[in-house]
């Protein structure tokens, strides 16, 4: 049950990079590092990577709190399903993820573009 909390969170995440990178203007099909013609999302998960620890703590903080559950209901699902709106610090400024997400895909856009070096991502704390 660990497992499928874990992806149902990963899954969340993955989505909403996606979502950021193709709102600044890039395909999430074309990836650094991950390659599968069969993938549609090869860039959203090489630059999700960094946010995979924020769905461990959630899941982790809920077992703790409540226990392993014996199915993934409702109410699993609506505490993981609370992810895009986790704080996590970004440069000194706390934010929701989803707004972390679109800074990281802005900052990947100005790197293709040539205007910065620099790939931005949270602090885990």
């Amino acid at each position: 049950m660990v497992n499928i909390m874990l992806n149902y969170g990963y899954s969340i995440v993955r989505a909403m990079i996606a979502r950021a990178l193709v709102g600044v203007g890039l395909l999430p099909t074309l990836g650094i590092h991950h390659h599968n013609r069969y993938d549609a999302y090869c860039l959203a998960d090489d630059i999700m990577e960094p946010y995979r620890p924020y769905v461990d703590k959630l899941v982790l903080d809920f077992i703790n709190s409540s226990g392993i559950p014996g199915k993934l209901d409702t109410n699993v699902k609506r505490k993981i399903l609370e992810i895009p709106v986790v704080e996590v610090n970004m440069d000194g400024i706390r934010r929701p993820m989803m707004v972390a997400a679109n800074c990281t895909a802005t900052s990947l856009r100005k790197c293709f573009e040539g205007s910065t070096r620099k790939l931005v991502y949270p602090e885990m704390e």
